[in-house]
């Protein structure tokens, strides 16, 4: 680099020197008086200044002085002047050089600097388009570095933000010292501008308090430009900021709206049974006028009402649960079959209008999954299919495997839902425009089975016609061996099962040898049976 710096003074100076002696030649070919000679040197000194700056000038001067000594002031030919007059005319020359040099040196600066500001001006404006286009604060705040580094020219550029405690760079590799200087720009442990391994640092202020910090090299910003460049990264950091606060302000809100739902709705779904229930109970009380079937009918509604009444407690329940993120999976060895039947089993009440149908594809090889879990997601689409389709609806439950999945669908030949309603339906306590004929849901049935199958790794989907029938489909993890983590703990708790079994001390066997004797001894029966 610096080679090729001192080349090209060196070019430079080489083309000033031709060009004084071309200048000389030509004056001299044309006879020229000292008034013209002087004039022409003057107007090349004054473009050397504009165009190569005040070093160059003078060295260009001082080579036109020479000539203008030697060939057009008497005695000529010889660097010695005459009189007065000939000192005079060479003292004048020399100074407008000088003056006229520093001027138009001057002039060369400010049109540099001008120029240099509409550059800043255009990548200000630049910088600040592009930060408009983004919507996103925090992918603004991620492509923020990136983008100052390709505007502005520059070999690096990190950005500090101090509430999530992040870096962000557009270098591969950010130096830990300059992540600490960054840090402590932030504590107001260093100045407003440090330098470390090459990185300017300065602090960026959201009014008095400290939101991040903005390094960059190498130092080619201006003082103006970097505090301009600041304080726009310093407002996208306050949008960020702002976006922050406003999505937890409204998810607050949010939350308090779906507990002040929830609240009301259990209020009025569990009310709803105990008003029923209470009515009924009453009427029983009294016992005037009511003969034996109308006492059966009253029995029957308070049966119904408090079977309900459970439903949506342990519904509620198991909502809590899944809220609580305190869902387990403890997964078992099964047969997919075995689970389905289970499962058309423990509905067969809710089933008993309709036809039900088992169909497994691909055997029935066991695999390894959560019954109690799945077999919670059956009950609630089996119960909703019940619900929601009049008697006699075919009822399909199927299983196969597609992949590394285990799927599961149940399907029914019932009136369909509504397209309105398919994006909603797995919402909490959402229950669609049209109610089923057989009975009334809690709305919460598909919501703890979408959180069921999350935490078992899975997923469900809907697949709707109305007038056609509607398929849940839902799959797990297909799992053939035992997992590995499982395994561990099942040997560890066999060995530790073990050791507590070893670590029995002879006196204690012995005295529970005797004990089981005496015991034996008092029941004839049982040592008959043993």
């Amino acid at each position: 680099m610096d080679a090729r710096r001192y080349s090209a003074k060196g070019a430079r100076l080489l083309a000033a020197t031709g060009l004084a002696l071309l200048t000389t030649v030509v004056l001299v070919k044309l006879g020229a008086n000292s008034t013209a000679a002087g004039m022409v040197f003057l107007v090349l000194v004054v473009w050397s200044a504009t165009q190569a700056g005040i070093w160059l000038a003078l060295f260009e001067a001082i080579l036109c002085a020479l000539a203008f000594d030697y060939f057009f002031l008497p005695p000529y030919h010889t660097l010695r002047l005459a009189g007065v007059q000939e000192w005079v005319a060479m003292f004048s020359f020399v100074a407008s050089c000088l003056v006229v040099g520093r001027v138009a040196e001057m002039a060369r600066k400010q049109t540099r600097q001008a120029e240099q500001r509409r550059e800043d001006v255009e990548r200000l404006y630049e910088l600040s388009q592009q930060m408009m286009l983004h919507e996103d604060a925090e992918a603004l705040i991620h492509d923020l570095p990136g983008m100052i580094d390709r505007i502005f020219a520059l070999d690096g550029v990190a950005l500090y933000v101090c509430d999530q405690d992040q870096f962000y760079s557009s270098t591969a590799k950010l130096p830990e010292g300059v992540k600490e200087t960054m840090r402590g720009l932030t504590l107001g442990q260093n100045p407003t501008l440090h330098e470390h391994a090459g990185f300017f640092s300065t602090a960026l202020m959201l009014g008095m308090r400290p939101v991040g910090a903005l390094g960059w090299r190498p130092s080619s910003l201006s003082r103006e430009v970097a505090v301009a460049v600041s304080a726009q990264v310093s407002i996208a950091l306050a949008r960020l900021i702002a976006v922050e606060t406003s999505a937890r302000m409204e998810a607050a809100r949010e939350g308090e709206r779906l507990r002040t739902a929830l609240i009301d709705s259990l209020t009025h779904e569990l009310r709803t049974p105990l008003t029923s229930i209470r009515a009924a109970a009453t009427t029983l009380m009294q016992a005037e006028g009511l003969d034996e079937a109308g006492r059966m009918d009253l029995v029957s509604i308070v049966d119904e009402e408090a079977s309900r009444l459970d439903i949506l407690i342990g519904e509620a329940v198991e909502m809590a649960e899944v809220d609580a993120n305190v869902v387990q999976v403890h997964l078992e060895p099964q047969h997919p079959r075995a689970l389905l039947e289970q499962a058309v089993e423990e509905s067969r009440k809710a089933l008993a209008d309709d036809k039900v149908t088992v169909d497994v594809e691909d055997g029935d090889e066991p695999a390894w999954f959560d019954p109690h879990l799945l077999g919670r997601v059956f009950r609630h689409l089996l119960e909703n299919a019940a619900m929601h389709t009049p008697p006699g609806t075919r009822v399909i439950l199927k299983s196969w495997r597609d992949g590394k999945r285990l799927e599961f669908s149940v399907e029914d030949s019932g009136p369909g839902i509504d397209a309105i309603d398919l994006p909603l339906i797995f919402e909490k306590f959402y229950r669609g425009k049209k109610r089923g004929s057989r009975g009334k849901g809690s709305g919460m049935g598909l919501a703890i089975s979408r959180s069921i199958l999350g935490a078992h790794d899975g997923g469900i989907e809907v697949q709707s016609t109305p007038g056609k029938g509607t398929t849940f489909r839902f799959w797990v993890p297909l799992v053939e061996k035992e997992p590995v983590s499982q395994a561990q703990a099942r040997e560890a708790a066999d060995a530790s099962s073990r050791e507590e079994a070893q670590d029995t001390s002879f006196p204690e066997a012995l005295e529970q040898f005797g004990a089981e004797t005496a015991q034996n001894e008092s029941n004839p029966e049982r040592v008959a049976f043993d």
